[in-house]
């Protein structure tokens, strides 16, 4: 059985299983399927050597609890690292030492985080709980509830913080105090990925990558949607076949806006109109980075891209990972690009040509989050709650 079929078959499985257990949202449902356990569906490809031109040097090292079923990824206000973990720990440390510098339990069990801004650290629950704390002393600063599940980060800055649940909400809150601003509503699609677009905030608007393929800008007032774009559009003739769902991270500049969809395309679009730039297609699970000259992009096979910022052309294309199913792609150092594997390995990866520059083991599990890019190095959680600094030699 070839992967496409074997894809297949697992998540008609797990979308039959969501139907049979009523795991659904007004008539939708989510499925994870191949990307909800730790070992990837096809056989990933082996290790190969190469003459490593750089180091990644472990600074310190520290613990959290496991992620579970969820994604955690470190959040940084630049002098702290804050973590979480699905047993409901919240965690501070050094960004230099590593020292832990408090740790609280949330009560109860987390299912997203961490969002880091505005004095606050903030993370999400399967109940919907929008939780705050203080990021001086982890004391609690006030809670919200939204109506779905919450699987990816909250996002905060211009005075106010940003959630979503997996039921198609998104809601603004005040971030002096919790007291919600609005909250926007949209239809998924019958299915829907497990794994969802995350939000990315400015000071003029909120970027949100939707199901079914949709980029949207949303004004900080009230939550009208500014500008749509499509990003991907859903084809075939099967709900599974339609999955055209934009996920992971965002990635802007002064003019751009750029995302990446699940059976669909990688697209920039102008970030005030939504006008697009320039689109490849591409299907990815893991979302996009740039730096000043590439946008980065893993496809759903592990192959990860570099397309040239302002005009989409292919600089590179590195596929010695394939199916070892990456992290999402982190530009590091001004001269690298970062992804992380099922196996906990970090490949540091020229910029320039797409050549492997440097590896580094971590705890030998799975590196889901988003890894925390540093002016000389980067910061990583792994699924079994191992938190790592490492510095770019």
């Amino acid at each position: 059985m070839d992967w496409e079929a074997d894809v297949l078959k697992r998540a008609l499985f797990i979308a039959s299983l969501a139907t049979a257990s009523a795991v659904s949202l007004g008539g939708c449902s989510t499925i994870s399927g191949w990307f909800g356990s730790s070992t990837p569906v096809a056989k990933p490809a082996e290790l190969v050597e190469f003459n490593a031109v750089a180091s990644l040097a472990r600074q310190w090292e520290a613990k959290i609890g496991a992620a579970g079923a969820y994604d955690f990824s470190p959040g940084t206000d630049g002098e702290a690292v804050y973590v979480a973990a699905s047993d409901g720990g919240l965690s501070k440390l050094d960004l230099a030492s590593g020292r832990e510098l408090w740790r609280v339990d949330a009560g109860q069990t987390l299912s997203a985080g961490v969002g880091v801004g505005e004095g606050l650290v903030l993370v999400g629950t399967p109940k919907g709980e929008l939780l705050a704390y203080k990021a001086s002393d982890g004391s609690p600063a006030w809670k919200a509830r939204l109506s779905g599940e919450i699987l990816v980060p909250p996002v905060v800055a211009a005075g106010v913080v940003a959630a979503r649940g997996n039921d198609g909400k998104i809601a603004l809150f005040e971030a002096r105090d919790g007291k919600q601003r609005w909250a926007n509503s949209r239809a998924l699609p019958t299915l829907t990925l497990r794994e969802q677009g995350q939000l990315l905030l400015t000071d003029n608007a909120l970027y949100a990558g939707n199901a079914g393929g949709k980029l949207s800008a949303l004004s900080l007032v009230n939550g009208a949607p500014l500008w749509e774009s499509n990003i991907a559009l859903p084809r075939g003739v099967t709900e599974l076949e339609r999955i055209a769902d934009v996920v992971g991270p965002l990635a802007l500049d002064a003019r751009l806006i750029c995302a990446a969809a699940y059976q669909g395309r990688i697209a920039c679009v102008d970030r005030v109109t939504g006008n697009g730039a320039w689109a490849r297609d591409l299907s990815s699970l893991r979302g996009v980075d740039m730096d000043a000259r590439y946008v980065y992009v893993g496809d759903d096979h592990g192959a990860l891209y570099a397309y040239e910022r302002t005009r989409g052309s292919n600089a590179w294309k590195q596929d010695k990972l394939r199916d070892r199913r990456l992290s999402s792609p982190v530009a590091v150092a001004d001269r690298y690009v970062a992804v992380g594997d099922y196996q906990g390995q970090i490949h540091l990866i020229n910029a320039e040509n797409g050549a492997f520059a440097a590896r580094a083991a971590t705890d030998g599990s799975a590196i889901n989050s988003v890894m925390i890019p540093l002016k000389a190095g980067l910061v990583v959680q792994t699924a079994n709650g191992g938190v790592m600094a490492f510095k770019i030699q």
